[in-house]
């Protein structure tokens, strides 16, 4: 599949570089710490401490800087010292997601990047390649299945609520 019909039209790629970048991270974040954060390995926690990594839509000119500490991801402004920058097409990352698309072919073909710490960025790619995708599928994002999984965590802080 070639992600050049599926890009982001150039008004609103446009209208997106104008947005300020991080509440859109404090979003990515969120996120992850919902749908992935549970699923990772401690291993791969431990390499990831403190290392700033970046998500770039090039097409759609957005990036979602984040790094994970004190047990969760959280958001960067950006401007730090990024470890790992991980940019491809926005369509081309929804083919990752859907395993309709293997991150090696988008590589070769210059359609994904990884800039920076390459141990790393292998450290990422192996890690996701070993992930059950299922876990993201829309159906695990409706607000039961959600509100599910965070109810207890959050039972489980001191002082509950």
């Amino acid at each position: 599949m070639n992600s050049g019909n599926h890009s982001v039209p150039a008004p609103l790629s446009k209208l997106l570089a104008h947005l300020p970048a991080y509440p859109g991270s404090v979003l990515f974040a969120a996120g992850l710490n919902l749908a992935l954060a549970q699923h990772l390995p401690v291993d791969t926690l431990h390499m990831l401490e403190n290392r700033i990594l970046r998500i770039q839509a090039r097409d759609a000119a957005i990036a979602f800087d984040f790094v994970w500490s004190k047990g969760k991801f959280s958001a960067v402004a950006p401007g730090g010292d990024v470890a790992l920058t991980i940019a491809a097409p926005l369509y081309d990352f929804y083919l990752l997601i859907q395993r309709k698309e293997d991150p090696d072919t988008l590589f070769f073909s210059r359609r994904l990047s990884m800039e920076g710490d390459t141990e790393l960025g292998l450290l990422v790619k192996n890690t996701l390649d070993a992930l059950d995708m299922s876990l993201f599928t829309p159906e695990q994002f409706l607000p039961g299945k959600m509100l599910g999984r965070l109810l207890p965590r959050v039972a489980s802080k001191p002082g509950g609520f």
